[in-house]
């Protein structure tokens, strides 16, 4: 029997009851990872030596999973997906990491993702494109690509992700799973490579909800190491009841309705009249969910506030990659033109423009007008939500215009005013929302996902009202069939 497709409820059980072992959990998952990589390369490395853990009561116990390859993992390769540091082994673990060898957890690989988060596709990691497992032409999306496609496929239950614009959330969307980004600092950053500090959030990617809460029950918690922790051990996540009775969402017109994109394609209109299916099963479920909006000229803000904000951070957190600590010594007479080397051959075209853009907006000349200009106007839009928070439990919105886009690109049918569709999970790590994607259903026969954000702190009534609404859909627990 194959137990790495079923829930971590069902595994935990079946290692209690003795009807497996962690030993044979780790045989699986190993297989399915080695047969995964030949396909889709969702692995910067399989860890075959991994140990057996004791099972206790803790569900996680004995049961195996995938971990970012931006994650420090003592004395396991931990790249970020860079040539910056594609020999680095760390000697310390994340928080978070810790935090999971304590529930006795089983690392059975690290996975790829766009270079060092900062992508969207999963095309970008040094060792090469990860391809959705749902159709090996079109993509994981990103960065955390390589965990969506490995949960998608059956490897485990659960892997963790890490989300500064949207890339737990819509990864999952796009290999019909569950990624879950809790408010921010839930989760200590501690130990994991920072992309954009402000909105950076770490989380999981798992095929229930419940798992979900289960796995971040279990990564969260205050560290001292984080000063943007805080104490959450007073909420236990996956206490979930599906009570959703009375509760109330919005969507925002702006970004939802069809006459908005007068050159949608087929693809597009079938995802909204999907999401609009959601929507009337909201309201027979107990909900009540109205229409509001949204300044547009706010919204169509939203990606450029990321790129600027983002960009500046980065071009910070990353200027200690010299390849003089650690990483690969650059050539050179001088230590100045041996950092000069290393950073020109070891970043990908796709870092060096963000940097660029980053050192950019941050010099005297132009910091009033850019860098500060982008944190008025995330203000403002964090404040617009805060606002439809004090009357509404979530903001309930479809993810992306459609399904998984394909490699080369050159199949998409975009419309140039479905950004804000492309864009808006990025409002979440603005405001360090909450914020929960499930799928809700097919297009072209693969899957699409739908997205809940809520207030700061207020996760489990977010989780619930996902919960509640996985319940009653057909999509929970399901694994990746290769459809062409």
């Amino acid at each position: 029997m194959e137990y790495m497709s079923k829930s971590i409820e069902e595994i935990h059980e079946a290692l209690v009851n003795k009807e497996v072992t962690s030993e044979e959990l780790i045989k699986e998952s190993l297989a399915k990872s080695h047969e995964l990589q030949e396909k889709c390369n969702a692995f910067v490395t399989i860890i075959d030596d991994v140990k057996v853990e004791e099972v206790t009561e803790n569900p996680l116990s004995g049961i195996p999973c995938g971990i970012k390859d931006n994650y420090s993992t003592k004395g396991i390769l931990s790249t970020g997906s860079s040539n910056t540091l594609k020999d680095y082994i760390p000697f310390f673990d994340a928080t978070s990491i810790s935090n999971l060898k304590q529930a006795h957890a089983v690392m059975v690989n690290k996975t790829v993702m766009d270079e060092f988060g900062m992508g969207g596709t999963g095309t970008t990691g040094h060792t090469g494109v990860v391809r959705n497992p749902w159709d090996r032409e079109r993509m994981c999306a990103g960065s955390s690509s390589g965990s969506a496609c490995a949960v998608a496929a059956g490897v485990y239950p659960y892997a963790t992700g890490t989300d500064t614009g949207d890339s737990i959330r819509k990864p999952a969307a796009y290999c019909g799973i569950v990624g879950y980004k809790p408010t921010y600092g839930m989760i200590s950053r501690y130990g994991v490579f920072p992309f954009a500090s402000s909105l950076d959030h770490l989380g999981v990617l798992t095929r229930n909800v419940k798992d979900a809460a289960i796995v971040v029950d279990n990564m969260k918690g205050i560290d001292p190491k984080d000063m943007t922790s805080w104490d959450s051990s007073n909420i236990t996540l996956a206490d979930l009841d599906g009570n959703i009775q009375g509760k109330k969402l919005c969507y925002v017109k702006e970004i939802c309705d069809i006459e908005n994109y007068p050159n949608a394609s087929d693809e597009l209109k079938e995802h909204l009249a999907n999401f609009n299916r959601t929507i009337e099963l909201c309201r027979s479920l107990g909900m009540t969910v109205d229409e509001v909006s949204v300044d547009k000229v706010l919204l169509d803000a939203v990606p450029s506030v990321y790129v600027v904000i983002s960009d500046a951070e980065a071009t910070s957190n990353m200027s200690n990659l010299t390849g003089i600590t650690f990483g690969p010594r650059g050539e050179g007479d001088n230590y100045i033109d041996m950092m000069k080397n290393y950073r020109t051959k070891g970043f990908s075209p796709l870092i060096k423009r963000r940097f660029v853009i980053g050192s950019y907006v941050l010099q005297a000349a132009n910091k009033d007008r850019y860098f500060y200009n982008a944190q008025r106007v995330r203000r403002l839009i964090v404040d617009k939500w805060k606002e439809l928070f004090k009357e509404y439990d979530a903001v309930i919105l479809p993810v992306g215009s459609g399904p998984a886009k394909y490699l080369d690109g050159s199949k998409d049918v975009l419309d140039e005013n479905a950004t804000i569709l492309e864009e808006h999970l990025q409002i979440g790590n603005f405001g360090g929302f909450p914020s929960i994607t499930i799928p809700n259903g097919f297009v072209d026969s693969l899957p699409v996902g739908v997205n809940l954000t809520g207030n700061c702190y207020d996760d489990k009534n977010v989780l619930n009202i996902a919960y509640a609404l996985e319940s009653n859909m057909n999509y929970k627990n399901q694994i990746a069939r290769e459809v062409r």
